[in-house]
């Protein structure tokens, strides 16, 4: 265990010091939990969590193979005018969009379709994409606690417990909703100087005739009903009983049937280095459920509360977000729902259901590998030139957890208590 944690500590502060490119010291940490037989390569392969890989390249290719036609151009330009050119506004319009699609598509998928288009907005704009980006990253992740299907910790609870659709939006929906409210203005505050719009670029946006956007409308027409039938897959993927990497790789294959596109082209523009980095992060994450890591804290946990139902709420939603936000919600609520389960106890309580949601999902905003959709946002900024930094990122991520986290408290006292 403190091989596998001192591997997994020192990794963490190798990316957060920036002289050492991520993916190379996530691989070299998934490396070396293998050379020293932490976890044995069988156990490595099944600590993968391919789902979240498939549906990363396939996105990545739809994406790249969209883009091209020019439709995110398209997008962009009618966001900007929609938005008459003024900042408060395009934050609204692009964090509340994000946040609605992240609630019934999925996070992951929701930041592969929406960076592109910002980044182009921010060029048309003159202005600086990364903070539209960590915005749009903030409400992405506090949009897709509000349903069942909208971030992966959801899904897994629901699995572990049968909680129906409407139980998960009317428990979560509302706290996050108030939550992304205040985050998208707070963080406006923040950035306002960044996002000042010249009176020039916002005139230039205005007379910009969206049509004329769309470079390719031969593809766009072969292209564009292939991802509209990978979005609406998307909302029914569970009746359909599909997971979403499946659809995304079946709609990307189609999409290569079709298309005019080089195929090595395409493939170019994959992010290579992000799927990477997930492999090895996922690998050392294993290490740590492999050795009883992240058993510890949560029996530690309970040993905290001393019984006491408030005080366990509580301390499930903060340990959940913490850790989570450290390691990767997604193997901390495969690790929670047993133990949350046994302090639930026979009468099966399903408050502390939510707040397991309300922390394992928030926590995601702490630091750039806290979930997917980070690490998502961080590689395509990268190769856009524009890289988002780990301690940037911390900078931005600590102060919006707390202040989630403290609405969340003030939530469970009210509700729950």
């Amino acid at each position: 265990m403190a091989l596998a944690v001192g591997i997994f500590v020192g990794a963490l502060a190798l990316i957060a010091s920036e002289r050492v490119d991520r993916t190379k010291v996530a691989l070299l940490g998934a490396a070396l939990v293998l050379l020293t037989q932490t976890i044995d390569q069988h156990e490595a392969i099944a600590a993968v969590d391919f789902n979240t890989l498939g549906l990363l390249a396939g996105m990545m290719i739809v994406v790249r193979l969209t883009e091209e036609t020019g439709v995110f151009t398209w997008v962009a330009i009618r966001a900007g005018q929609r938005s008459g050119g003024r900042p408060l506004a395009l934050v609204l319009w692009l964090s509340l969009s994000t946040a609605l699609l992240s609630a019934f598509l999925d996070n992951l998928t929701t930041i592969l379709l929406v960076v592109p288009i910002t980044f182009r907005l921010a060029r048309e704009f003159e202005i600086d994409p990364l903070p539209l980006v960590i915005i749009e990253v903030m409400a992405c992740n506090l949009g897709g606690t509000a349903t069942l299907i909208g971030d992966p910790p959801n899904i897994m609870i629901a699995g572990a417990t049968g909680l129906p659709f409407m139980a998960f939006i009317g428990h979560l929906a509302p706290i996050a909703a108030l939550t992304t409210l205040c985050v998208v203005l707070a963080l406006y505050a923040v950035f306002r100087r960044r996002l000042a719009i010249a009176p020039d670029a916002r005139g230039n946006v205005l007379r910009l005739r969206a049509a004329s956007a769309i470079r390719d409308r031969r593809e766009l027409r072969v292209l564009l009903p292939i991802l509209g039938a990978i979005l609406l897959a998307f909302f029914v993927h569970r009746p359909l009983h599909l997971e979403p990497a499946t659809i995304a790789l079946s709609g990307a294959t189609a999409m290569l049937l079709v298309t005019r596109q080089s195929l090595e082209r395409t493939l170019a523009g994959v992010e290579w280095p992000t799927l990477f980095f997930f492999l090895g992060l996922f690998v050392m994450v294993g290490a740590l459920e492999r050795t009883g890591a992240i058993e510890e804290v949560a029996d530690a946990m309970i040993a905290l509360t001393d019984g006491d139902r408030t005080a366990e709420l509580l301390t499930i939603s903060w340990v959940s977000a913490i850790v989570g936000g450290i390691v990767d919600n997604i193997p901390l609520t495969a690790t929670m729902i047993p133990v949350v389960d046994q302090i639930a106890g026979a009468d099966g309580d399903d408050a502390y259901w939510w707040v397991l949601a309300l922390g394992a999902c928030f926590g995601g905003n702490l630091t750039v590998v806290s979930a997917a959709a980070n690490v998502a946002a961080a590689g395509m900024a990268a190769r856009a030139g524009r890289p988002i930094g780990f301690w940037p990122f911390l900078k931005i991520g600590v102060p919006v957890t707390v202040g989630s986290m403290v609405l969340v408290t003030g939530y469970i006292l009210l509700r729950y208590a």
